[in-house]
């Protein structure tokens, strides 16, 4: 019970901290580009704010952020995100699904893929970052999954709106980011195969649902039915989306296994 009631006082604190900074401070800006640039500045600068009071809570004894092998973890994560996105892009292209039908003139694109970068970030942090660790100390991977899991789909409360596919779509996705924090034991990959998907997916291409506000370089039409499509979540509510996380959790799972497998034999020799 008291490593319960630790767990939840601490998670939860830690929640609720971060909200309130994130609602007490006012956007200072009426210009839409800037306004969005610190409208996903401030909630980062809390998260990170609330890790460091929480890190010296715990002592200095937990990895809040780690960042094992930067190198190889900003290449697994590049490569994992294009593959990610591409088979899923061809595949609704391949079927008819999608097509283009326009594109538009963005304004100021950098600001709003720094923009872009650090929601990731502040995302990946707040889900994956302390709360994630310390049940994970606590009881275990399974444990904080579920937990950080659960979070990370009440950020993306629009799919839990959308229906059952939007759902499985944001849970799986979730589970994936975590094999591939846990695989390579950096939270580089997940926030570089999260970007790449909201960056690409949504900016340039249009086919990921970000805030209303987010531009697209790209106009796409959609057709045939919603369980292709995604409907109001676009690519993000699409059933090949699910299979395509699905086949990621397995390989990320099974790349898991082993490298925890070779690494117990290295500890036996």
């Amino acid at each position: 019970m008291r490593k319960f009631l630790d767990s939840f006082v601490k998670s939860f604190g830690f929640f609720i901290c971060w909200a309130l900074l994130v609602g007490f401070v006012s956007i200072p800006s009426n210009n839409p580009v800037l306004w969005r640039f610190y409208a996903e500045l401030i909630p980062l600068l809390s998260v990170i704010l609330m890790s460091v009071i929480f890190y010296f809570i715990e002592g200095k004894n937990i990895a809040i952020t780690p960042m094992n092998n930067p190198f190889k973890s900003i290449i697994l994560g590049i490569f994992t995100s294009s593959l990610w996105l591409s088979v899923v892009i061809l595949t609704l292209f391949a079927t008819n699904t999608i097509s283009f039908v326009g594109k538009n003139s963005i304004s100021y694109l950098s600001i709003w893929a720094i923009s872009c970068f650090l929601n990731v970030i502040m995302q990946e942090v707040l889900v994956r970052g302390y709360i994630y660790q310390l049940l994970k100390r606590n009881y275990s991977i399974f444990v904080s999954t579920i937990v950080t899991t659960t979070l990370f789909l009440f950020c993306h409360g629009g799919a839990i709106e959308a229906g059952i596919i939007p759902i499985l779509n944001i849970v799986t996705m979730s589970i994936f980011m975590t094999l591939a924090l846990e695989y390579t034991q950096s939270i580089i990959t997940p926030i570089i195969i999260h970007f790449v998907w909201n960056f690409v997916g949504g900016i340039i291409l249009g086919g990921v649902s970000l805030a209303d506000d987010y531009p697209s370089i790209f106009r796409l039409a959609y057709h045939r039915n919603e369980l292709l499509t995604g409907g109001v979540c676009k690519i993000e509510g699409s059933i090949v989306v699910l299979i395509i996380n699905i086949t990621f959790i397995i390989l990320f799972y099974y790349l898991l296994k082993k490298s925890i497998l070779k690494n117990s034999i290295l500890f036996l020799v």
